[in-house]
């Protein structure tokens, strides 16, 4: 028999997933801030946790085991991007997740609880501004969920950053509970504004990040279930959906990138298991300590080209791309192509616009982050 105290002393102990009853831990799958429009209603709120050298504190933990017996119901309304939604996940109402936890953690019953986010994959409820609870809206969410578990039970003890600690509580329904990240999202202007100490610190700082995680063993990410990254749409795609929605001037770079990432030879470092998310909407910023406390939602890390890994903060800054690049260069001795990582930029938003260039509402989103790319570009 499983009793509450064993599961919290898994809990306090931090006893790994395959060690004791079926205990997960994890962030959210839903790819939570990210710049994709896609993914709009889910850039509020912070998701990261605190380091792992901390605990959950004070919580009762008797449905960690899955003590609420029967099995989820997939049978239900669609979600916004095709799949089931589990029966009660279709709501963003508080007041029924508000029940839910408090079902499952009776002590948090007289706590504050505002709705973080709601999006298409996962709902998100602030609880005192010390938690977050995360709830999956359907199965592919819930999948997402626990595999991105056995991701981060390999990630944490071996990389310097703070990342996710998380804890899944088995229901029915199956949702996550980890202690919220103190910062907040960084973004242009705020980079732009920091002095050139606190760049260079958040530069060297990612640097490492990377060069951290693309030495952790292939095989073991393999195994805890990292897989590629997802795929990009075809040249052709971007040609015939992304170009006629650009500017004249705009489109003849883009053409000329879209040119340059058909020709690039494959990336000289290869694939690696890596971050792949690293935009300004999944770090966790003390804006007044000037300090990176940490990045979250590994939703999107996975296997890509080595060079990939650094397209993403130039959603922040071209500056900070360069930070990034001579830091990882510094601890890999590799040496990082400029040009390519721009043609890779250029390709990456490209893509996203001809993904959504039936999307009226996010669509202009889009062609805003590709002409931001043309008037930064070195090509």
């Amino acid at each position: 028999m499983v009793t509450k105290t064993s599961v919290i002393s898994v809990l306090v102990t931090e006893i790994q997933p395959a060690q004791v009853f079926g205990l997960r831990e994890s962030c959210d799958p839903t790819d939570v801030g990210s710049l994709d429009p896609r993914h709009k209603g889910e850039d509020d709120g912070e998701w990261g946790p605190l380091s792992s050298n901390h605990r959950l504190q004070g919580l009762s933990a008797g449905c960690l085991a899955g003590e609420h017996g029967e099995g989820l119901n997939y049978e239900g309304v669609f979600s916004g991007r095709g799949s089931r939604y589990i029966p009660g996940m279709e709501t963003s109402d508080t007041g029924h997740f508000s029940s839910i936890i408090t079902t499952t953690f009776p002590e948090l019953a007289s706590s504050r609880f505002e709705l973080a986010t709601a999006g298409w994959d996962s709902v998100a409820v602030d609880v005192d501004d010390r938690l977050i609870f995360k709830f999956p809206r359907h199965a592919v969410a819930e999948k997402a969920l626990l595999r991105e578990a056995q991701l981060l039970a390999v990630i944490r003890p071996q990389i310097s950053m703070p990342v996710p600690d998380l804890r899944i509580v088995r229901g029915p329904p199956l949702f996550s509970v980890h202690e919220k990240l103190k910062g907040v999202h960084l973004v242009t202007a705020d980079y732009d504004r920091l002095p050139e100490v606190a760049r260079q610190r958040l530069g060297e700082m990612l640097g490492r990040f990377y060069a951290e995680l693309q030495r952790l063993d292939q095989a073991e990410m393999l195994a805890a279930g990292a897989g590629p990254v997802g795929p990009w749409q075809t040249a052709d795609a971007m040609r015939e959906r992304a170009l006629p929605l650009l500017t004249a001037d705009t489109r003849q770079r883009a053409a000329a990138a879209i040119d340059a990432f058909e020709q690039l030879p494959p990336d000289p470092y290869g694939t690696t298991y890596s971050f792949f998310d690293g935009h300004g909407w999944n770090m966790a910023f003390d804006h007044a300590a000037e300090r990176l406390t940490g990045m979250y939602d590994f939703a999107d890390s996975g296997f890509a080209p080595v060079h990939q890994e650094f397209i993403y903060a130039r959603f922040v800054s071209p500056d900070l791309t360069e930070r990034i690049i001579a830091s990882y260069e510094t601890l890999t001795g590799r040496m990082i192509d400029r040009q390519r990582v721009d043609i890779l930029t250029a390709a990456h938003r490209l893509s996203e616009l001809a993904e959504l260039t039936d999307n009226s509402e996010h669509v202009r989103i889009m062609i805003d982050s590709v002409e931001s790319w043309a008037r930064t570009t070195v090509l």
